[in-house]
């Protein structure tokens, strides 16, 4: 196992596109087998059970937060000790922030069991589509350690420049769940119940894989568990808060999202919808997801080469990950308007729902350009340790986002829930880009002051 990464000297263009391409990828098969999910069990079991899975998506996505609580919070002060040639604190870090996500998956699973069945009917079930949505969380539950695990330790896998076992990590999973969807669903005929064991089976995989993968004696630094502490514990929280409160946000969101289509829509037109806006969140993870592969994948160059002080690599790395961004939605744009129609139609054969769901696609996604911006400078800001700044430009979109699915509907009726995406899209990034342009560069001087004491001393 060789490092192919050096974060303190590479190019940085080439050395961001090592590390950010692999983990978008990983991101993209991630979705795709979610998405494979769906156009299974929309095909073997219908639009009702589709819209079951819609209403657990959310909340599948809510738990799996934690993971990214403990990894995107862990692995920036990871990479920081090792660029300041702290090994040992490195290491502390990451058994820390391993114990963390055995612990916390334990809580979530017991919570998650106790109060499913309350959590879907106020989350946007009905009567028709509850039986589907009940069978597909509660074997998910069962499989909560593995979930959080393979996110979580996957992100200290890739702080150490192994970007390339890191989209191992996802593709395994991936690969073996696309496998195993078709198995349970036609050939075994278990529905929705098929679709969430293979999912579970092939978290279980991927954990395997990381924690072999972490605990081999040709890691720069290895998983034990010895330097557990809360100190580091406290600092992993301060880092991940942000990452985490953009990703648990977003999932209530959803939930919020479904809830208000149900409520201002009626259950028969409800469920319709809420069938459509399943499909529109599955399109929108295809940028949503690589795209935070490509920011969060590069975050060791930002924070390594904080830790170490040379704030010109900094900057070339954040303008390499915004370009990059851009580049990627501008991408996405064109595949919105010629083949969202193709897309729609592997979930669902009825040409009235195929309609409507390629329509609020176009209007869901209108603003991605601008949120490439939000997303490079908000993720790299976090990176660089300035963690209350890029918490709030995320709650700030969040903020407004809830504010509008909560007021659009009640003025304009179920079906403007949709235009509160592209209108969020845009704000957020205006907002970001003047706190970022105000804030960011005078700090980056900072730090090359105290390296230059350093150096004196």
């Amino acid at each position: 196992m060789k490092r192919t990464n050096d974060l303190g000297s590479d190019p940085i263009i080439r050395l961001v596109l090592r590390l950010a391409v692999p983990t978008m990828l990983a991101q993209l098969v991630s979705v795709l087998y979610s998405i494979v999910d769906r156009i299974y069990i929309g095909a073997g079991v219908g639009d009702l059970g589709l819209a079951g899975v819609g209403v657990c998506g959310p909340i599948v996505t809510f738990l799996t937060s934690f993971g990214s609580l403990v990894g995107l919070g862990g692995s920036p002060n990871m990479a920081m000790r090792m660029g300041a040639g702290k090994k040992k604190e490195a290491e502390q870090f990451m058994s820390s922030g391993f114990l963390m996500l055995v612990v916390i998956s334990l809580v979530l699973t017991v919570a998650l069991l106790l109060s499913k069945d309350y959590l879907l009917m106020w989350f946007g079930a009905s009567e028709a589509t509850f039986p589907y949505a009940d069978t597909y969380l509660t074997i998910y539950a069962a499989g909560t350690f593995f979930a959080l695990m393979a996110v979580g330790m996957n992100s200290f896998l890739i702080c150490q420049g192994f970007s390339g076992l890191g989209m191992l990590t996802v593709v395994l999973g991936a690969a073996l769940n696309i496998a195993l969807d078709p198995l349970f669903i036609f050939v075994f005929h278990m529905g929705v119940a098929g679709a969430a064991i293979a999912t579970v089976i092939s978290q279980l995989a991927s954990c395997a894989f990381v924690l072999l993968a972490l605990t081999r004696k040709t890691m720069p630094v290895r998983l034990n568990l010895k330097g557990f502490s809360m100190r580091f514990v406290k600092r992993i929280i301060r880092f991940g808060l942000s990452p985490f409160l953009i990703i648990a946000s977003d999932s209530i969101l959803l939930i919020l999202l479904n809830t208000m289509i149900q409520k201002y829509a009626g259950p028969g037109k409800g469920d319709i919808l809420i069938t459509c806006a399943t499909i529109v969140q599955s399109y929108f993870l295809l940028i949503s997801m690589p795209m935070g592969g490509i920011t969060l994948g590069s975050q060791p160059v930002v924070s390594f080469n904080y830790g170490s002080g040379d704030t010109n690599r900094i900057r070339q790395a954040i303008r390499a990950v915004t370009g990059l961004c851009l580049i990627f939605c501008l991408v996405m744009t064109v595949v919105t308007y010629t083949l969202s129609p193709l897309f729609v139609r592997l979930f669902t054969s009825n040409g009235e729902v195929a309609s409507m769901t390629v329509h609020y696609i176009k209007i869901f996604t209108f603003m991605i350009l601008p949120l490439a911006v939000q997303y490079a400078l908000v993720d790299e800001t976090t990176a660089l340790g300035y963690v209350q700044l890029a918490l709030f430009c995320s709650m700030f979109r969040k903020c407004s986002f809830l504010l509008l699915v909560i007021f659009l509907p009640m003025f304009f009726g179920a079906e403007a829930v949709f235009f509160s995406e592209p209108i969020v899209d845009l704000a957020a990034a205006v907002m970001t880009g003047c706190l970022f342009v105000h804030f960011v560069p005078p700090m980056l001087r900072k730090r090359e002051q105290e390296k230059e004491l350093e150096k004196v001393k």
